[in-house]
């Protein structure tokens, strides 16, 4: 570990002593943040270590409580984003939306900050627009039609969208924050590559992240992060990735493996199934008692599973079972009332509701089983928050907070904690660890095996650490059909890989 005044060259980005109170709570404490230009400097921090008040100021949304900031020897303090954006210091938040018009088409959002900002043309031009949003796709190598509306784009897309709309800006410092965590291998891929050529064109990366898979790809340097100050910095090569994660936990890291446990009696079979035109069927047998993670690249038909199982889709053919009888829900009432749950991928759109309060969030699917005479019974709807608070290590002042108030961690484990708060016979998860850190994601897989005894658990995942620290057996899925079988002891890694690829034999699960 280094101290940062050993750091060479001249920085184009400087945070020094940077503070943040929200109230009594204060949130940064005096961090010291140096950012070189051509380098790629990865942020780790848990869930609440500060790290999105830290960019919330940086990027001109939050007023800074004391320090200061420079930029390429200047000094920094934008009032909005549009300012620091016209500076050089551009932003790709987490949440996708919060980068894109969605109601708008590619080509207009790509250029819609030169449209809508100083010195912008009276008249509107549609071919020149469409002439400067294909210079800006062809420098991402963003191949989408640029006439499509946004909203009409996968999640993946979107966010190319998004960051392609940042590089519009040609930044002096450019922040991603968990950039990746829509996007298939390949995406990504084109995202490291775009990467590659801004830090040889000699702009300053942030990239806060948690996989451990991009951090080795791209990382020049790491800083952790820890209750608002910086807890460690790693430069000298190799750099030392666990010595960064038990710098923003405080502690050693648990690097163990699970003893996968035997699968009960079956609670899920399907038979048959087959839920794409072009997909060959498959069958799947979920038993009590275990974890299934059914892993694969993004877009080969996991959520597309989630959905049918709970009655979101119809599958096209094939018949489903629980626990003996014949399972085929119209619609999620139906699903829910036969006790299977999904926690969904995207909780933005389809999980939180911003405006309640935790414990409202908590308890929405069964409020009529919360309700006697169509009156909530709030004693019970809070004292089910706070158990699921305690047991889930959810941080928040008290189950009265509202959902916008939290961190993005803390908001996937309500969600989590939403279906947990009710036995169930069948819990299906799609990407339960998304864009929560390793120590929230400890909390979620321990809280999930814990319960596992009394229902079937299947939870869907794109990175292969997730799967292999929660589950007892992993199915590869490719082209929407089941391809490969693995119990969780001595995994092949190279067949694993293969298959996560499309290259390995088909096979039922």
């Amino acid at each position: 570990m280094i101290r940062e005044d050993q750091l060479q060259g001249t920085p184009v980005f400087v945070v020094k002593g940077l503070m943040k109170s929200f109230g009594p709570n204060r949130v940064l404490k005096g961090v010291d943040l140096v950012l070189h230009p051509g380098e790629v400097t990865v942020l780790m921090g848990a869930n609440g270590a500060g790290k999105s008040t830290l960019v919330k100021i940086v990027s001109g949304i939050h007023a800074s409580g004391g320090g200061k900031m420079e930029l390429a020897g200047t000094p920094f303090a934008p009032a909005t984003p549009a300012e620091a954006m016209r500076a050089g210091v551009v932003t790709v938040h987490q949440a996708i939306n919060d980068g894109v018009v969605p109601a708008l088409d590619v080509a207009s959002n790509l250029t819609l900050d030169r449209l809508s900002g100083k010195g912008a043309p009276l008249l509107l031009n549609p071919r020149r627009i469409r002439r400067e949003a294909q210079a800006v796709a062809d420098r991402m190598g963003l191949s989408i039609d640029l006439s499509k509306e946004v909203a009409d784009l996968t999640l993946a897309d979107r966010q190319l969208v998004a960051i392609a709309r940042a590089m519009a800006h040609q930044p002096k410092v450019l922040i991603l924050d968990e950039p990746t965590s829509s996007l298939s291998s390949s995406e990504a891929d084109r995202l490291f590559a775009l990467i590659d050529r801004l830090r040889a064109g000699g702009v300053a990366i942030l990239y806060i992240s948690h996989r451990m898979s991009d951090i080795r790809r791209i990382a020049d340097r790491i800083v952790s992060l820890r209750d608002g100050a910086i807890a460690g910095r790693f430069e000298d090569k190799p750099l030392d990735y666990s010595g960064a994660v038990d710098a923003m936990l405080g502690r050693k890291a648990g690097h163990g493996t699970i003893e996968a446990r035997p699968a009960g009696t079956p609670v899920f079979r399907a038979e048959d199934l087959r839920i794409a035109p072009a997909s060959e069927p498959f069958r799947l047998e979920l038993g009590e008692g275990e974890i299934v993670a059914i892993t694969g690249l993004v877009g080969v038909g996991k959520t597309v599973l989630a959905e049918t199982l709970f009655g979101l889709r119809q599958p096209l053919a094939g018949r489903m079972e629980l626990d003996g009888k014949p399972y085929a829900p119209a619609r999620p009432p139906e699903a829910i009332a036969r006790g299977v749950f999904l926690v969904a991928k995207d909780r933005a759109d389809s999980g939180i509701v911003p405006d309640f309060n935790l414990a409202r969030n908590v308890s929405l699917p069964f409020l009529a089983r919360l309700s006697s005479l169509s009156i909530v019974r709030r004693g019970e709807e809070r004292r089910r928050a706070q158990d699921q608070i305690s047991q889930l290590g959810i941080v928040c002042r008290s189950e009265k907070d509202e959902m916008s108030a939290l961190s993005g961690g803390n908001q996937q484990k309500a969600m989590v904690a939403r279906w947990l708060a009710e036995p169930s016979r069948l819990l299906v998860l799609d990407e339960p660890f998304q864009g929560v850190d390793i120590a929230a994601r400890h909390d979620i897989a321990s809280k999930l095996r814990a319960t596992a005894h009394n229902r079937a658990t299947v939870l869907f995942v794109t990175e292969l650490d997730e799967a292999l620290e929660t589950a007892d057996r992993i199915l590869v899925m490719s082209e929407h059909t089941i391809v490969g079988e693995h119990m969780n002891r001595g995994v092949d890694m190279d067949r694993l890989l293969a298959e996560v690829a499309g290259r390995g034999p088909r096979g039922a699960a």
